[in-house]
């Protein structure tokens, strides 16, 4: 394509450049898990090209070393392709093909650049394609962020947890409806939060394991033209070792081209999981709203000023910033559904960067969130338990547990009669009489109608 003028001190090379050139879209870059799993195949890739005789042991040695910094992230400046771009990725191979084989020779011969001793195409990108080496970015880089969102969820599940037990005592009004519903224990509202956040962690791990298959060794379309049988299990072997995931082959590699469907099954997950989130931080706001003209049931740390205006506003910001969050992810997810259906035609998928990019972004955002929200949000959480008294007290819907034991009418007659006079329905059942004041008592203790009573059977509303 003719010559192509490249800065002096650059370590990628024409290849690269052209890509800069022809795609001055945005100031999005592939983010730095991405880059690091190119550097791990690259590594993984040279090793097993020795054991089979198709790279030199000295070639090889430049080029481990050159990956290993692009792994460690001292070479992250070069790399400089935008996110929108060739739908295969080609330019960000190339791009790292092209600054290992020049660190490589710079390590060799002191001269940056070049295609001597290490050749980027012949020897960086032997036996590969970037057909099947960025799909496999896509999944190692993916799998291995999965790990550390696992570990912030369960840290928001055993904080949600210590919670759910520190306020079981605590008796309050249930909602359904957004309007006022038979009573629950605290405690058990947020072991609901507790239980999502731990089914969240679980499908961050199905998330993962739908990733573990890889599609290297695959080439150009799946047929592994130019690579040799072994060449995929000794490179993957490599992978698995180097992050202590279970990654292997894929079992057919014209699906693992073609399409990117394991990719959307994580990325649903990780949808799923942000529906989990924006649920318990929603009910969290809610419940601590006020101070003084709200739910405010629960209290949650004043983490900074509220209003620029107001004076001593303090807003539910860690709420706020989950539930931001969660919308970034269910949008990033709608675009990965978008790529995998118009982008998979024929034999490879040409959407692959924008769906890395989102994933990744997916995965930090809600790694981040959760753990940010847990220790500056969820940590603090208290409960004010007179609040609470007083509105279970007030509410119309306490005539449920009256209803086995006085029939359905008579308790409904007793709850709008509350409603309209203001009085509780206590107040109102003691002056009907409709049962003894003992009787009473039993009936409408709070407590009690927070569990299943085999004495106390009937309709329980809707």
């Amino acid at each position: 394509m003719g010559e192509m003028q490249v800065r002096a001190d650059a370590y990628y090379g024409a290849q690269t450049g052209r890509a800069v050139e022809n795609f001055p879209i945005s100031d999005l870059r592939l983010p730095r898990r991405f880059i690091e799993a190119m550097g791990l195949i690259k590594y993984a890739a040279a090793i097993a090209n020795e054991e089979l005789g198709a790279v030199t042991k000295e070639r090889t040695e430049l080029i481990k070393r050159a990956a290993m910094e692009v792994m460690d992230g001292k070479l992250d400046d070069q790399f400089v392709v935008d996110v929108f771009q060739t739908g295969s990725g080609t330019s960000t191979n190339m791009n790292t093909n092209e600054v290992i084989a020049s660190r490589a020779n710079e390590m060799a011969t002191g001269k940056r650049g070049g295609k001597e001793p290490v050749h980027p195409n012949d020897h960086v990108n032997q036996q590969q394609s970037s057909n099947d080496t960025i799909p496999t970015a896509m999944h190692v880089s993916a799998a291995v962020a999965m790990q550390e969102l696992v570990a912030s969820l369960n840290h928001l599940r055993n904080l949600l947890t210590q919670k759910a037990s520190q306020f079981d005592a605590v008796v309050k009004i249930g909602r359904t409806h957004l309007q006022d519903a038979t009573p629950i224990r605290l405690g058990q509202e947020i072991s609901g939060w507790a239980h999502q956040a731990k089914l969240s962690a679980e499908r961050a791990t199905r998330a993962a394991e739908a990733l573990y298959e890889l599609p290297l060794g695959g080439t150009a379309v799946g047929t592994g033209i130019n690579s040799h049988p072994d060449f995929a299990k000794k490179a993957i072997a490599v992978i698995a070792a180097e992050t202590k995931l279970p990654f292997r082959e894929t079992a057919n590699h014209f699906e693992a081209q073609a399409g990117k469907d394991a990719v959307v099954e994580a990325s649903g997950q990780l949808k799923t999981i942000a529906t989990s989130l924006t649920k318990i931080a929603n009910d969290i706001r809610w419940l601590a709203s006020g101070p003084r003209c709200g739910l405010g049931e629960i209290t949650i740390p004043a983490t900074q000023p509220g209003s620029s205006i107001m004076p001593g506003k303090v807003n539910p910001v860690m709420c706020e910033m989950v539930l931001q969050v969660c919308a970034q992810v269910i949008g990033n997810d709608a675009t990965i559904t978008y790529g995998n259906a118009i982008g998979s035609t024929f034999e490879l998928n040409v959407m692959m960067p924008v769906m890395a990019y989102n994933l990744l972004q997916s995965v930090e955002l809600l790694s981040k969130a959760s753990r940010v929200f847990a220790d500056r949000c969820v940590a603090g959480l208290e409960a004010d338990e007179e609040r609470c008294r007083a509105m279970v007290e007030q509410s119309p819907a306490m005539c449920t547990s009256l209803a086995p034991l006085i029939g359905y009418d008579e308790a409904a007659a007793i709850a709008k009669e509350a409603f309209k006079s203001g009085k509780t329905v206590r107040e109102v059942a003691l002056e009907k009489k409709v049962l003894d004041e003992k009787r009473l008592e039993e009936a409408l203790d709070p407590r009690s109608m927070t569990e299943p009573s085999a004495d106390r059977i009937g309709s329980a509303g809707g």
